[in-house]
């Protein structure tokens, strides 16, 4: 059975949906830290892995502005790693298989530690925390979005087909 395009956008958008929900309602059971996976970044990365470098920065750019509205980070920190964030990793596409498990899990992961990092630097935290945070926070928080990833592409397989041609 042969499915449309714009079938395959609803089916990749009711993911997306799913995943921005369980972000707000399942995520505060994890305790809301720095170790419960961001699954709005994984959203954005699943949106940015299927786009073009430009829509997935514009799509980061969203995304960031929410999180900056929600974080008690610099206005603007969150956006500009979002933005940078989604054009890399749309841009990665290019260069990695992204039909491959463990490249997802490399991508999700890379990911959230990357935004982590570029929101700390923006923001203009100091040594200590941009160290503690970028080698102990950081990296636990990829690892568990990596596998919420990992999960959600395992689950979701045929709705997010990711095609090197679109």
């Amino acid at each position: 059975m042969t499915i449309s395009r714009r079938g395959r956008r609803w089916r990749v958008a009711v993911v997306i949906a799913v995943l921005i929900t369980l972000h707000f309602y399942i995520r505060p059971w994890f305790g809301g830290g720095a170790a419960a996976p961001d699954l709005l970044m994984l959203a954005m990365l699943l949106v940015a892995i299927r786009s073009r470098p430009g829509t997935a920065a514009v799509i980061g750019f969203t995304v960031g502005l929410v999180t900056d509205i929600l974080t008690p980070a610099r206005f603007g920190a969150g956006a500009m790693a979002h933005t940078v964030v989604g054009y890399l990793a749309a841009w990665g596409r290019g260069l990695f298989f992204p039909d491959n498990l463990l490249v997802n899990a490399g991508v999700f992961a890379g990911g959230v530690w990357l935004r982590t990092l570029l929101v700390l630097i923006a923001s203009g935290a100091g040594l200590a925390e941009l160290g503690r945070v970028a080698l102990v926070w950081s990296p636990i928080q990829a690892v568990t979005t990596a596998i919420a990833g990992v999960t959600v592409v395992v689950i979701f397989r045929d709705w997010l087909a990711i095609r090197l041609d679109e």
